[in-house]
């Protein structure tokens, strides 16, 4: 039974002739991406950028709207501190942390300071807001911002920022140099003989 089954197939089937190249369906894909794969694409770069920056999104110890935040790494100079507390350095870089969601403000720390860093750029300014309303707890933001600056090992000190920057809603950021920065520095101030 199953032979005559074949053999009727084949029988049906003997008429029909392969497609040539001019009759044949283009399932290749254009050239230029369409919008919504461009947007699959940077959704997908962003969540790569966001799991491998190394920032914690876990539990954060929440400090008071009203607090100052502050930390230096061991080794730095007090002089250099009390410089960055007081606001004596140029600020070299701007941050903006407000209205941004967690996950955006996440990215966007650690993306501008790595930039920052790798162009030899050393005081920046973020302005992650006070916080009084934010949920789920006051501070969020500024809670952990706190945290993540501490967690960037290109950061070398922060204090909460003067009241004319921003007060108590934005903190100055110092970052270390950068190798070539100091390479270069090294060649400027060379003694010449």
């Amino acid at each position: 039974m199953n032979d005559q089954n074949d053999l009727s197939f084949f029988e049906e089937m003997q008429d029909v002739k392969p497609l040539n190249q001019q009759n044949r369906a283009n399932l290749k894909t254009p050239a230029g991406e369409t919008l919504a794969q461009k947007l699959k694409r940077e959704a997908l770069e962003k969540q790569v950028a966001l799991d491998d920056n190394g920032l914690s999104v876990e539990y954060v110890k929440p400090v008071d709207p009203h607090d100052f935040i502050s930390h230096k790494q061991d080794g730095i100079q007090e002089g250099v501190y009390k410089n960055l507390r007081l606001g004596k350095y140029d600020i070299d870089s701007r941050l903006v942390l407000k209205h941004l969601s967690f996950d955006d403000a996440r990215l966007s720390i650690y993306t501008t300071l790595s930039e920052c860093h790798e162009r030899g750029i050393r005081c920046i300014l973020i302005d992650h807001g006070i916080g009084i309303n934010s949920k789920p707890f006051p501070a969020f933001m500024k809670s952990y911002v706190n945290q993540w600056l501490r967690e960037m090992n290109m950061v070398i000190a922060f204090h909460t920022a003067l009241k004319q920057h921003g007060g108590l809603g934005a903190t100055y950021v110092l970052l270390k140099k950068h190798p070539n920065q100091k390479l270069i520095n090294r060649e400027q101030h060379q003694k010449r003989y």
